[in-house]
């Protein structure tokens, strides 16, 4: 099964950032890793992506000024926003800077799962 979407992952942790390429890449889905906002904004193939996966505490740029970075180049990508953070405000915020999902981690696979179909109405 491929699937025609492009997905990136951009997360400054290997590991994680490894962990979330093969539950998505296993979906089905095109995946590309970068360790980095700033990466992931000079691809080449930024047009092309249909969803990025952010952390949001990342070292320079952070998930928020990532996707306000997406909202202005690339307004239709989807977003969705992980992070380890607790603070009780970060849920809304991010809705608000019009994320498609948040989630916190540690989160199951299937949660992940089932925002990138709802995201990509699957």
């Amino acid at each position: 099964m491929t699937n025609e979407h492009l997905i990136s992952i951009v997360d400054d942790d290997p590991s994680m950032r490894d962990a979330l390429v093969g539950l998505v890449r296993s979906l089905g889905y095109n995946v590309r890793a970068f360790p980095s906002a700033e990466e992931f904004l000079a691809s080449c193939e930024l047009e092309q992506f249909t969803c990025a996966i952010t952390d949001i505490q990342m070292p320079g740029m952070n998930g928020f000024e990532l996707q306000q970075q997406l909202s202005q180049r690339a307004g239709d990508m989807l977003v969705i926003m992980i992070t380890a953070r607790t603070e009780p405000d970060l849920e809304e915020r991010a809705i608000s800077s019009g994320v498609t999902c948040f989630l916190r981690k540690p989160f199951e696979a299937e949660t992940l799962v089932g925002c990138l179909e709802k995201a990509l109405g699957a």
